[in-house]
Order: structure tokens, then C-alpha cells, then sequence
């Protein structure tokens, strides 16, 4: 492979490698925390991997007891390392055997290995410049637990697998299930080597070989390299040999492996998120929710108290003043909710507003529930969860956010329209013409009852000023009153629209912030998550 190719890998590796962490970071919360916590570990893995050795290539023996496995190990590197310890008639403890111990330190502390033996050149496969190290490793179907948990780690640590099979138990459920079949991502990077083939005849081998291939076929390894070999007398070790080397040469093994650990986990991932995406926030999904917190938040009362706080205001600034004053006997409707009152900071204080009942918090449920169920339509089930359980927590928070809304909402309760300062002043001034022609009148009659000449009022018409100016007086109250309450009822529906638009916006905004803006995040979320797991699953 050459140098440009490797750089080229290695860069690719380090992208999907940066993916798969962002994918992981934003699953955080969602996604259980093994699941999680599998995919910190590959990722502790590779940056441990790449930091050592890149001209070292690991390769693992792994068999069952009986395999032939240390006995293969031997043959492949012309040594007599894995039976050099009578005192243990099982492999019990990782053997390396090295050719390039330059370098190869670090990476077998990384590995834990302790026994290393450096190792002359084998023909077809390493000399001292290889850069190879061959681990015998514990029997994977070992009764020591700790036998069984180095294999597993050593699984997920070197950079390629070689497994020994032998006749008897190449069929084996355990090998495959516990091993062979999770791997199936990492056939670039395994090698199957069925042994003892010399206690088998041509045919029967030959049958043995096609039935393992079948088998590693619907474990998802159809395209593995099967090889047979016999480490009693040499039949394929040769083969391997060269299997191996290949692997070496290439200077590709380890970043194939990586790279297997990231589809490998991104898979995992993906399954234990689903696949989807939800379908969004719509326009009159928004609106829908708006309008139904407008609802369960009381603003008709508020909407309803503003027009006829605005009438009776009206009526008392427009109305006849002889009667006006009876107005101050009926209660404003919007004090009485504690609002529109400009002595106070409308953002700090409350509403008194009736608190939420049965119906109210049901119907707001009811709201918030449809919008996250029709914001995540499509998604994964733990991603609509996670959406779902944002807006639920948002509502939680909406009956005070609600009532501070309104409360600082401007209700433009104490702007005066200018027509009523007009009414009010001829209101007054037909009074006084009124009393006015009341007190000339009053004056004739004192005259006449003392028998004292009683002067001649101008006419017009007939009529006496002072009865003109009487009734004009009072006919004059009387209309500009009627004009008043038909004109304030008008400008009252105005003033209660204008203050129902933005009491609904207020109540809007409170959805936007609480509901909508969490419930956004979590699908960005997941769009995110998605495209990092898509470009950490594309090699």
C-alpha cells in the first residue's frame, strides 16, 4: 500500500472516527448509556491504537480447547514458543512472538502482554524489519473466567483475527454466536484456518471446508478467507504464512480494523436508535398549539373584561354627568383580574385570573401532546420519546409563564381616545347651558312670587330662552350620551381585537420559548445524529 494510500485511509479512518463521537455526544440522554458507553470505548480504543505503533501489525490466534491452536502458532512461526511451558498444558496468559522489537514495546504494554520473545526470520512470512507480532492467546472456551475475558478484550484489540477451527467443533454454536457472527463486520481483517486436516481424507475435507464456508456465509463472513491447514505436518501452514504477510505488507491491517470497530459501533448505534426522521414543526402546528394555550389560558376572559371595562369607562367619560357617577358603583372589569393597572410593573406581578381547572390542564395537555406527537411523526421511538418528554417538561413550566404573559401584556387599558375628552366637554357645557336656563328661569318665578316686576325674556320663535336652554341642555346630554355608549361600544370590539392580537401573541411567544424552541432542538438533534452516523457508517 503506498504511502499516499495510507494517508489517505488514515484520514478517512479519523473522519468517521470524529462522526462516530459526534453521533455518540449527540445521542447523550437519549440512547442508553451501555449502548453509549460501547461506542466511548471503541473510540478510547482507536485513539489508543493510533497513537502507537503504525508499523507493527497484531495478529491473534484464537481457538478452542483441543484446536490445535498453540500447536498452529508454532508451526507459523517456526518456533516452539506456545509448548516451551510444560506447566501449563493450556494457554493461560497472551505469548508474543515479534519480529521488529523496535517500537513494539508500548503497544504490547497497550495490550498487556507480558511474555515476548523476539523471534529470527521465517521464510514467506517476517524477518527483523516486519513490523509483526503473533499473540497465542487463552482458549476462548477456557472454564477461567479470566481466560475468557482476555480473549474477549484481546477481540476487540488486535489488528487481525485468526481463528482456529478444528473438524470436531468447527460448527460450533459458541464460536460463531459469541464471536465469529458479531464480527462480521471485520471480515477485512480475519483469517479462518480449519487444522488438523490430516485426520481427514481429501473428500471429507474438501466437505468440511465447503460446510464451514456455508456456515460463515449466514454468520454475515461469506467473503472471509478460508484456509486449511495441519500444524502435524506442514499441509498449509506455508499458506498461511503467506496470508498473513500479505496482511502485513499492506500496512493496512490496522487502520481496516478501526475502521471495522466504526461500522461495527455506528450499526450497533443505528439499531439501538432506529432508523427515521421526524417529520418538523409546521406552521399551523404552531398556530394550533397557540391557539389552544390562548384558550386554557383564559384569554376570552381577559379578551371580554377588556371590551367592557372600555364601555363603562366610556359611559362614565361620555355619559350624561348627572347619572355618570352611578357608573363608579360597578366594579372595573379588568381591576378585578389585576389588570390594566399602570402603579405596578406589569412583568412582576400576577393575574387574578381564575387558576387552571380540570378542563384547562387537560385541554393544555391535550395541545402539547398533539404537537409533539405530530412534530415527531417518523422518528425513532427514543428520539420521539426524548421530543416528547421535552414538550412534557416545557408544560410544566407554562401556567406561570402564561399568567406572567398576560399579566405583562399591554392592554392599552389606560390610553383615552381624544373623542372622549370632545364628548365630555360638550357633555358639560350642555349641563351648564341646562342649569343655566334652569337658574333664569328660577329667578322669573322668585320675581313673579314677590310681585316684582318680572322683565321680558327674549323668544325665538315663541319659545323663552331659558325653557330653550333647558330643554336644549338636557336634549343635548341625552344624544351625545346615546352617541357615546353606540361610539364606545364600537371602539370597545376594536380595542378588545387589538388587545386579544396581542394577548395571543404574548401567549405565542410563551409556546414558542417553552414548547416549540425545545421541541426544534431535539429534531435538529436527531437530523444531526443521523448525518453523523451516516458518515461514520460510510467507508
Amino acid at each position: 500500500m503506498s504511502r499516499h494510500s495510507q494517508v489517505r485511509e488514515s484520514s478517512q479512518l479519523q473522519r468517521r472516527l470524529e462522526s462516530l463521537n459526534t453521533a455518540r455526544e449527540l445521542a447523550e440522554g437519549v440512547l442508553p448509556e451501555q449502548e453509549l458507553q460501547s461506542v466511548y470505548d471503541v473510540l478510547e480504543r482507536a485513539a489508543s491504537r493510533r497513537s502507537l505503533s503504525a508499523e507493527h501489525t497484531v495478529v491473534g490466534f484464537f481457538g478452542a480447547t483441543g484446536s490445535g491452536k498453540s500447536s498452529l502458532f508454532n508451526a507459523v512461526s517456526g518456533s516452539e514458543l506456545a509448548t516451551a511451558a510444560a506447566r501449563r498444558p493450556t494457554t493461560s496468559a497472551p505469548l508474543a512472538g515479534i519480529w521488529g522489537e523496535d517500537g513494539s514495546g508500548p503497544l504490547l504494554d497497550w495490550l498487556d502482554v507480558k511474555e515476548r520473545h523476539t523471534l529470527p526470520p521465517v521464510p514467506g512470512l517476517a524477518d527483523e524489519h516486519t513490523g509483526l507480532v503473533l499473540l497465542d492467546l487463552p482458549d476462548f472456551d477456557s472454564t477461567r473466567v479470566e481466560n475468557r475475558e482476555i480473549v474477549q478484550r484481546m477481540v476487540g484489540m488486535v489488528d487481525v483475527l485468526v481463528w482456529v477451527l478444528d473438524p470436531q467443533k468447527y460448527a460450533d454454536a459458541a464460536v460463531h454466536n459469541d464471536f465469529l457472527r458479531p464480527m462480521a463486520s471485520h471480515g477485512a481483517v480475519t483469517l479462518v484456518v480449519l487444522n488438523q486436516v490430516d485426520k481427514l481424507s481429501s473428500a471429507d475435507a474438501s466437505a468440511v471446508m465447503q460446510s464451514l464456508e456455508g456456515i460463515l456465509a449466514r454468520d454475515g463472513l461469506g467473503q472471509v478467507r478460508v484456509l486449511s491447514a495441519s500444524a502435524l505436518t506442514g499441509d498449509g501452514v506455508q499458506t498461511l504464512r503467506g496470508a498473513i504477510r500479505n496482511v502485513v505488507v499492506q500496512r493496512e491491517a490496522t487502520t481496516q480494523r478501526l475502521a471495522a470497530d466504526v461500522t461495527r459501533a455506528a450499526t450497533e448505534l443505528a439499531r439501538a436508535s432506529g432508523e427515521g426522521e421526524a417529520r418538523g414543526i409546521k406552521g399551523n402546528a404552531k398556530a394550533r398549539l397557540a391557539s389552544e394555550l390562548s384558550t386554557a389560558a383564559n384569554v376570552p376572559v381577559v379578551v371580554d373584561a377588556v371590551q367592557r371595562s372600555f364601555k363603562r369607562e366610556s359611559a362614565k367619560r361620555t355619559g350624561w354627568p348627572v347619572t355618570r357617577w352611578l357608573l363608579r358603583f360597578r366594579p372595573d372589569p379588568l381591576r378585578r383580574l389585576n389588570l390594566g393597572r399602570d402603579d405596578t410593573r406589569p412583568e412582576l406581578s400576577r393575574t387574578s385570573l381564575p387558576p387552571a381547572g380540570a378542563p384547562e390542564r387537560a385541554r393544555t395537555d391535550a395541545a402539547v401532546r398533539d404537537f409533539a406527537d405530530d412534530a415527531s411523526t417518523g422518528a425513532p421511538g427514543p428520539w420521539r420519546a426524548a421530543i416528547r418528554g421535552v414538550a412534557r417538561d416545557g408544560r410544566e413550566q407554562l401556567p406561570d409563564a402564561l399568567d406572567q404573559a398576560i399579566a405583562g401584556t399591554d392592554l392599552k387599558a389606560t390610553k383615552r381616545p381624544l373623542w372622549w375628552v370632545l364628548f365630555n366637554t360638550l357633555q358639560w357645557l350642555a349641563l351648564l347651558l341646562a342649569v343655566g336656563g334652569l337658574g333664569w328661569l328660577g329667578v322669573l318665578a322668585v320675581l313673579g312670587y314677590f310681585q316684582m316686576p318680572v322683565p321680558e325674556v327674549p323668544r325665538t320663535e315663541g319659545w323663552p330662552w331659558p325653557t330653550l336652554m333647558v330643554v336644549g341642555g338636557v336634549v343635548l346630554g341625552i344624544v351625545l350620551a346615546i352617541s357615546g355608549r353606540m361610539l364606545g361600544g364600537w371602539a370597545a370590539r376594536v380595542r378588545a381585537s387589538g388587545a386579544a392580537k396581542r394577548l395571543k401573541a404574548a401567549v405565542a411567544a410563551v409556546a414558542e420559548q417553552r414548547i416549540v424552541e425545545p421541541v426544534e432542538v431535539e429534531i435538529t438533534r436527531l437530523k444531526a445524529f443521523n448525518a453523523a452516523l451516516k458518515a461514520a457508517r460510510s467507508g
